[in-house]
């Protein structure tokens, strides 16, 4: 569950940074709330991601070493599943600790790096759909579903509201000179 758990808060995470960046509810939001959460999110997310972790370690039924927790495809069960897991718990804690670190970060460095966790939810999700053993339960796979079909919508919107660069608009308001004045 603890996993369960993780996958949810990694989209909650995604979420309300997506909508602090978009602010696709201006006006009834609030920034400084949903930056507050969005740091939450992500805190607890790491927790649950290493509750999951020792959960595994601690479980007789799944025989999961420090080996199979800690390094890509070494787990003999479902290799290619737990991997994913593996490499989205690295980047789950790359992004935290550098979102932590974030002032004594160089902007572009921090910012590349949280971008990275769009990627992290899809190897999260993919993890919980192919090495989860909940996927036969009705209720996870409406779960799936949903939030799946959240992350899309979520991402459309955040594609949609992409700001590109402009110009200062200083420098393009700027009165060309005029000739006839010299």
């Amino acid at each position: 569950s603890a996993g369960t758990v993780a996958w949810l808060l990694v989209l909650a995470s995604c979420a309300w940074g997506i909508l602090l960046v978009t602010r696709l509810f201006r006006g009834y939001d609030r920034p400084a709330w949903l930056l507050d959460l969005h740091k939450w999110f992500g805190t607890l997310l790491l927790a649950s991601t290493i509750l999951h972790v020792l959960a595994l370690i601690g479980d007789n039924y799944s025989q999961f070493g420090a080996k199979e927790i800690l390094i890509p495809f070494a787990s003999s069960w479902q290799p290619r599943s737990v991997a994913l897991g593996v490499v989205a718990m690295y980047m789950i804690a790359t992004i935290q600790i550098t979102s932590w670190a974030m002032k004594k970060l160089p902007k572009r460095i921090w910012h590349a790096i949280h971008l990275s966790s769009y990627v992290a939810f899809i190897l999260v999700t993919w993890h919980a759909m192919t090495a989860g053993t909940d996927m036969t339960s009705r209720l996870y796979g409406a779960l799936t579903i949903m939030m799946v079909t959240l992350a899309a919508a979520l991402g459309a919107a955040r594609l949609v509201t992409l700001r590109t660069p402009t110009k200062s608009p200083r420098l393009t308001q700027l009165p060309a000179p005029d000739a006839t004045k010299e």
